[in-house]
């Protein structure tokens, strides 16, 4: 696997592309999560920031919790550029930009050419990535693209809400395949998909597409549309988690979550501190899908730093999840996570003003939590990795 893998990478991805891969990600990225678990007791500052740039979409996916405004709400260019040079003074280097759709954010290319010493995950659908925008990234080097696939054609459509999803995204693949970039696939597995996407064919397709590294995700089912039966029970996630550690023993691809440690234990990045969140208004929230916050950058003088170890809601927020699971926590016990927030005053930030009615609505769900089926990794380099460098910085977390 290894060997093939790296020929892969070594043949496929553009010399800038590799080079900044391998210094602004691999070295620095080490560096940091090293650094991080080092002084974790003793610090309240993320190894990893995750910025959502606006709220704009041209889809509307089942489960997802951004909610487009009109007009779009964005994150002001030097927030963003203010946030990625404060987290490099504390010796994180590695952003990942979310939306809605990052490649609706006007400013976004202006920034990251500002920071070629940094690297960015790009979380996009596929279907805006043009031949220009890809040769773009592949002219800074140090952009990777994670294209959300959700299915085969059909199911695509129906979780995506769109038309021709499936075909245009992978259109976009192909257009990043062509510049020489180094490509991801995220996906959400849920029961309308895990036979499709829990499976050697799905990864066979995307290796042939040019696809570097998956990324598999647990639906969620939050937002003004949730679809609560479409999330997976425990049995589909023992065997989504199954299905994880032995294709990573066969498949020529890189296979990512953001779940489990390097001995099949749950564990929440948020909870761990590893992995906070600024929305596109400024707001930092403990992770994407938990829409609710006390504290904002844009609101505020303070350097970022000091927002974050200064924070009683992050680091109460922290508490409470490792007190209550190792899990996901707005699955788990969404009546108890709805109660801590009611209690910390938190200002709801979901732009629907319907934050705390949807966690009223939401009924337990099956997690990733499941003490009496952990599954550890069986391929050494995979161990090595999520124990000393978290393969998988927990942007969903």
């Amino acid at each position: 696997m290894l060997p093939a893998l790296s020929k892969r990478i070594l043949s496929e991805v553009g010399p800038n592309c590799l080079w900044k891969l391998f210094r602004n990600f691999a070295i620095k990225g080490y560096a940091r999560s090293r650094e991080f678990q080092k002084h974790r007791s003793g610090s309240a500052f993320p190894a990893f920031v995750v910025v959502s740039a606006t709220n704009a979409c041209n889809l509307s996916c089942q489960g997802c919790w951004v909610s487009p405004s009109s007009p779009p709400t964005h994150l002001p260019p030097e927030t963003l550029d203010r946030i990625i040079s404060e987290t490099k003074k504390d010796g994180s280097f590695f952003f990942g930009i979310l939306g809605g759709e990052p490649l609706l954010y006007p400013d976004l290319f202006d920034v990251i050419s500002k920071h070629p010493d940094c690297y960015f995950q790009l979380f996009t659908n596929g279907t805006l990535l043009t031949k220009e925008t890809a040769k773009t990234m592949r002219r800074l080097g140090n952009v990777t693209p994670l294209i959300s696939v959700e299915g085969d054609e059909t199911v695509s459509d129906t979780r995506r809400g769109g038309e021709d999803v499936f075909k245009r995204t992978f259109k976009g693949i192909s257009h990043c395949r062509d510049a020489g970039l180094f490509i991801g696939m995220a996906t959400s597995v849920c029961k309308s998909n895990i036979d499709d996407l829990a499976s050697m064919n799905f990864l066979e397709r995307a290796i042939s597409a040019g696809i570097h590294y998956v990324w598999y995700y647990i639906y969620r089912p939050v937002g003004p549309n949730p679809v609560p039966e479409l999330a997976l029970d425990q049995e589909q996630i023992a065997r989504l988690r199954e299905f994880i550690v032995t294709a990573r023993s066969k498949a020529p691809v890189l296979i990512i979550d953001a779940y489990w440690d390097h001995e099949g234990k749950a564990i929440c990045p948020g909870a761990l501190g590893l992995s906070h969140h600024v929305n596109p208004a400024g707001d930092i929230e403990f992770c994407p899908p938990i829409q609710f916050a006390q504290d904002n950058i844009s609101a505020s003088d303070k350097p970022l730093r000091q927002l974050f170890e200064n924070s009683s809601f992050l680091r109460d927020f922290r508490e409470f999840v490792s007190n209550t699971t190792p899990g996901c926590v707005i699955l788990e016990h969404p009546a108890k996570l709805k109660a801590f927030l009611e209690n910390q005053g938190a200002a709801d930030t979901t732009g629907r003003h319907a934050g705390l009615a949807e966690l009223s609505a939401m009924s337990p769900l099956p997690g990733h939590h499941d003490p009496e089926h952990q599954i550890p990794e069986k391929h050494w380099i995979y161990k090595w990795a999520k124990k000393h460098f978290f393969l998988g910085f927990g942007a969903y977390g």
